[in-house]
């Protein structure tokens, strides 16, 4: 926004109509969107009480701290690391640098444990590098019956976690926050679930990523190694050893991996019984039981 004009006041709308076409002339898209939550969130609002209150001009100071956050998201900060939110499971979960962003397509994995843990009658759950929790939030929302046991090698992604728990459940949860690397804090335990949305990014693709997320995401919780299957390796024949027997593993995959990691399934005894697909009709989720 132009900065001779300093005793100009602009209104909401002015300064939403100057940042969309500011964000389409750098490229950041969705424009609009991205442009709505940065002010609802300078201003402590909602996006609705932008459309409501068109016409309320902004004070210096809320100015200037909008500036602020449209500088960065155009040096390529991600959105949800500048407001510290992302909706997930029809929730708002906190986020943070260092831990990674929720995406979307991980709520198939949601929906498929959900669908099979639900005819259990006290269901045992492990997610597997939980990260800020949405997994494991989300299941005990729609399965307040279950016992859900969350781990991550990552203490700053358990904090979040955890925050997020508490936020979300202010009278208590049944959720078991634990560190460890994927199964080491789970020794003689079993469960009727595995859930998992490991990294899977091959070095080759973490190249091709855009700057964006290269630069602020956690690139321990994308890189996988040369193939992305590094994490898939460990984790398909470690669970065999913390399953119920007909119990489930079901994991996230990226779009290429259906037959690579089907493969090893059946190479550590488990049975590909589902690869569901998203919304784009790209290979997902994997469901294996053993």
């Amino acid at each position: 926004m132009p900065t001779n004009e300093p005793e100009r006041l602009w209104t909401i709308l002015e300064i939403l109509q100057w940042t969309i076409s500011f964000f389409k002339e750098k490229e950041i898209e969705p424009a609009r969107l991205t442009a709505e939550v940065l002010l609802a969130h300078t201003l402590k609002k909602d996006r609705l009480h932008l459309y409501v209150n068109h016409d309320e001009p902004l004070t210096p100071a809320e100015r200037e701290a909008f500036k602020a956050l449209i500088r960065l998201r155009v040096q390529g900060t991600p959105t949800q690391y500048l407001t510290e939110r992302q909706e997930f499971w029809s929730m708002e979960f906190a986020v943070a640098p260092g831990v990674l962003i929720p995406r979307p397509e991980t709520e198939h994995l949601v929906e498929a444990a959900i669908e099979r843990a639900k005819p259990l009658e006290q269901p045992a759950i492990a997610d597997i590098g939980t990260g800020s929790g949405v997994i494991a939030i989300s299941l005990h929302k729609e399965l307040p019956h279950a016992a859900i046991s969350a781990s991550d090698i990552s203490e700053a992604a358990l904090n979040i976690a955890r925050r997020n728990a508490e936020t979300l459940f202010p009278n208590g949860h049944r959720i078991a926050f634990v560190q460890g690397d994927l199964f080491a804090p789970f020794a003689g335990q079993c469960f009727d679930l595995i859930v998992s949305n490991p990294p899977y990014i091959s070095t080759e693709e973490y190249a091709g990523l855009s700057r964006e997320i290269r630069e602020h995401e956690p690139p321990t919780a994308l890189l996988a190694g040369a193939e992305g299957l590094d994490v898939y390796r460990r984790l398909i024949a470690d669970a065999a050893n913390y399953v119920r027997p007909s119990g489930w593993l079901l994991f996230e995959i990226g779009n290429t991996q259906a037959e690579a990691v089907t493969r090893l399934c059946q190479e550590n005894g488990w049975t590909v019984e589902q690869v569901i697909k998203d919304y784009a009709g790209l290979n997902r989720v994997v469901a294996a039981r053993r």
